[in-house]
């Protein structure tokens, strides 16, 4: 008896659209998404497509209309509800472009809820473009199937952060110093690792965030880091001490 065919085809397109779904609805799409689907895809009327809202989950659609510019989408189902990530957030310097493209990028694929960018006094860029880390966040999103993309705060001075910090919330600092290995500090709850930037936290700065309710100063192992391979490698650590990364049980 020959095998039932999985529908969707694992090769069906998958694109995040910034609006509400609901079974029945209709979804004009225009611009880069149109052209992709319909020039570079191929895609005729009656072709399946994935969508997902970062709302309500994953909706499977068909292709209704195809026009030169334009396409319109009919949900049909919705395949999967938005996935619960875990309450942690990923605090880091900002650094230079390409480097924090490819962290918040990484952030995504891990499960991160939040990204926060935090000046520091050694920190060399003072600029961010918010539109295009959310691309790039987007574009991580809709390849490895996740439904949820994590909030990307406005960047915030040091001690404007530490000034306003949820004693709640878990505040473990990857100190050049030395510390206790992440994963030994690491509990389920709210929780955020601040990464500072290649030339790392002054002294002051040092004691400052000490000084803060629920902080800590952790290691990230016995090897030198730079910032975006820290702020990556410490997301990991905690996600599998602390997030849901861990062995049910």
């Amino acid at each position: 008896m020959p095998a039932i065919p999985a529908w969707p085809p694992a090769s069906t397109p998958r694109l995040f659209v910034d609006l509400p779904l609901a079974e029945g609805a209709q979804v004009p799409l225009a611009g880069a998404q149109a052209h992709y689907l319909a020039h570079v895809m191929r895609l005729k009327p009656g072709a399946p497509v994935r969508l997902f809202d970062d709302r309500t989950g994953e909706w499977l659609a068909e292709v209704a209309y195809v026009g030169r510019r334009d396409m319109l989408l009919r949900l049909t189902a919705r395949l999967h509800p938005r996935e619960a990530v875990p309450d942690f957030w990923l605090l880091v310097a900002p650094i230079k472009k390409g480097r924090i493209d490819w962290v918040v990028e990484k952030a995504c694929e891990l499960g991160v809820a939040r990204i926060v960018p935090v000046v520091t006094a050694r920190t060399i860029v003072d600029r961010l473009n918010p539109g295009r880390l959310r691309a790039h966040m987007i574009e991580a999103a809709e390849q490895c199937g996740r439904t949820a993309l994590p909030e990307l705060g406005e960047a915030v001075k040091l001690d404007a952060l530490l000034g306003g910090w949820p004693g709640t919330r878990a505040l473990l600092f990857a100190d050049e110093e030395g510390g206790v290995p992440l994963a030994q500090v690491a509990r389920p709850g709210p929780a955020a690792v601040l990464i500072g930037p290649e030339g790392g936290f002054t002294d002051a700065e040092r004691a400052a965030i000490r000084a803060c309710e629920g902080a800590a100063g952790v290691s990230l192992g016995p090897r030198i880091l730079r910032a975006d391979t820290a702020a990556v490698a410490a997301a990991a650590l905690w996600m599998a001490a602390a997030g849901d990364w861990r062995a049910p049980g």
